[in-house]
């Protein structure tokens, strides 16, 4: 089950985030650099999809475009514990502690991504480059990351304000927002009637804090 009362009781740092084309299993996620890091002023797009069993099961995120990171893939497919299947794994290492389990929230998943983003697991990197770089050659690494915040300003949906201090960092609500139904990111197999639910599209400009 989604819930909209979870982003918006419990905000979190750096985040846009939307519905796909109406899809509660479909989520536009939005990265926005924080301030005094090499992420600032970029706008990182990427998509959040729920499986069916969730939340048995964790979601997937995966970035739309180039994101030079240890913990990312090639493709663009965040690779990170907390995103693993449930139970232990003897041949990575993670115990089931560190991997998925029903409890997690969307909440906890994107503070995890934030913190990934500044902290780099390079002990079993996703992309092995990346994860030298980053150890050897910090200033090519960073370049190649400042590259990608400058090809990512292109994406920064109009009228959103990048924040260039912490000072910046708000909590916008939608205006219509006394009108949403309290259970607005609520999914199950006897709704049906979630596509009136899910009328029209949110975002939720979420920020808070920045990046170590």
């Amino acid at each position: 089950m989604l819930y909209s009362t979870e982003l918006t009781s419990n905000p979190v740092p750096g985040f846009t985030v939307a519905l796909q084309d109406d899809n509660v299993f479909e989520w536009d996620v939005g990265i926005i650099g924080a301030p005094n890091t090499i992420y600032e002023g970029g706008y990182f797009k990427a998509t959040l999809k729920f499986p069916n069993d969730y939340p048995f099961n964790p979601p997937t995120f995966k970035f739309n475009n180039e994101f030079y990171h240890p913990n990312v893939y090639i493709d663009g497919r965040l690779c990170i514990s907390i995103l693993h299947p449930p139970g232990d794994d003897p041949t990575s290492g993670e115990t089931a502690e560190e991997r998925w389990n029903p409890t997690q929230s969307v909440e906890s998943i994107l503070i995890s991504i934030v913190s990934l983003m500044g902290d780099p697991n390079c002990s079993s990197p996703a992309n092995v480059d990346a994860g030298v770089m980053y150890r050897k050659d910090r200033e090519s690494y960073n370049s190649i990351v400042r590259s990608q915040v400058e090809a990512s300003k292109k994406d920064i949906p109009e009228g959103l304000k990048i924040p260039t201090s912490t000072d910046d960092f708000v909590v916008q609500k939608r205006p219509n927002e006394d009108e949403q139904d309290e259970n607005f990111w609520y999914a199950s197999d006897e709704d049906e009637d979630i596509e009136e639910d899910m009328e029209g599209y949110v975002t939720i400009i979420l920020m808070l804090g920045v990046l170590k």
